[in-house]
């Protein structure tokens, strides 16, 4: 099983980030609301990540589910943003409707 995180745990990302969990994934959870995020894993286990940062160190795959363009930049590359703990390799998978231009923006960096 991978060692995953979960960045956004809205309607879709929570029950996104549950099935991994439900089928044995490590999964560690960061939203911007910390209750969400903690009521999360004490519904369904894994770690909490107070940053997307934390959420990210070790992931083998991070997943994104926030609301636009402007959130999936904070939480990517904002003051502890989860590129800056990715390694090489980490693979990154963003299931938020955003602009063209701001995947090319953050495919580049």
């Amino acid at each position: 099983m991978a060692k995953v995180a979960f960045l956004g745990l809205g309607v879709m990302g929570g029950p996104m980030a549950r099935h991994l969990a439900a089928k044995g994934h490590e999964v560690t959870v960061y939203n911007r609301t910390t209750s969400k995020a903690e009521s999360w894993v004490a519904a369904h286990g894994g770690r909490l990540g107070r940053t997307p940062a934390e959420a990210a160190a070790g992931a083998e795959i991070v997943f994104a589910c926030v609301g636009n363009d402007d959130d999936l930049r904070h939480v990517c590359t904002g003051d502890g943003g989860a590129f800056s703990a990715m390694i090489p390799g980490t693979l990154f998978v963003d299931h938020t409707t955003v602009s063209a231009q701001v995947t090319r923006e953050l495919a580049g960096i």
